[in-house]
């Protein structure tokens, strides 16, 4: 029997040595197209996550849905305004960041330096989930101010019931508004993390493994 194993592992080392090995630089060819697909990837998705809202208020039904009458009766409009134009100019550059990365990490012809852009690229999606995250809990948080400074608020909602103290009313409508910030930026943060957490962990085993050919 312990013939037949070294007779077996003889013959996978002679196969072995039959295999083509690749050089330095045909593996490194291979890691920077995967890489410069990931960075492409990312800069589409993110434009695709920037339209999509857009495109969605050409729906009539959508666009009745999104107004700002709910932000004007609790006098938040201007704030909800500002926010938008700041979540605007931000996700713009953002997207731009993507672009550039993309540009720089398709001419280049250096492992050290590929390493360096595909970091520099892994930092800038985490910079760029985070502040989408933090813009919709700073906008839900800002929704549920304006609900707690309205001493109208039941009145404004249109929700007038006898049976139902409005005070009390008006505290569990600010809970609902809460718990559904919470519970929406967890189900953004989930698809965040399966768009671009999958594309930023193939970015990270080819930054691995550039860094053990570099060793």
């Amino acid at each position: 029997m312990i013939d037949e194993l070294d007779l077996l592992k003889k013959d996978w080392q002679t196969k072995e040595t039959n295999l083509p090995r690749l050089t330095y630089e045909e593996i490194y060819k291979m890691i920077w197209k995967k890489s410069s697909s990931v960075v492409r990837w990312i800069f589409y998705i993110s434009i695709i996550e920037f339209l999509l809202p857009h495109l969605l208020y050409l729906i009539p039904s959508f666009r009745d849905e999104m107004d700002f009458n709910f932000a004007k009766s609790l006098g938040i409009n201007n704030w909800i305004i500002a926010l938008t134009v700041v979540q605007y100019t931000v996700a713009i550059y953002f997207i731009f960041q993507f672009y550039k990365r993309y540009r720089e990490i398709s001419v280049l012809d250096d492992a050290k330096k590929l390493m360096k852009q595909i970091f520099r690229t892994r930092q800038t999606v985490k910079h760029y989930v985070l502040f989408c995250l933090a813009m919709v809990l700073l906008i839900f948080g800002v929704f549920i101010v304006g609900m707690a400074l309205d001493d109208n608020l039941v009145q404004t909602l249109n929700l007038k019931n006898k049976n139902v103290d409005p005070g009390q009313l008006k505290w569990a409508l600010i809970g609902v508004m809460a718990v559904a910030g919470v519970l929406f930026t967890a189900i953004l943060a989930g698809i965040y993390f399966l768009l671009y957490g999958l594309l930023t962990r193939k970015l990270n085993q080819n930054y691995t493994e550039l860094k053990r050919m570099d060793a």
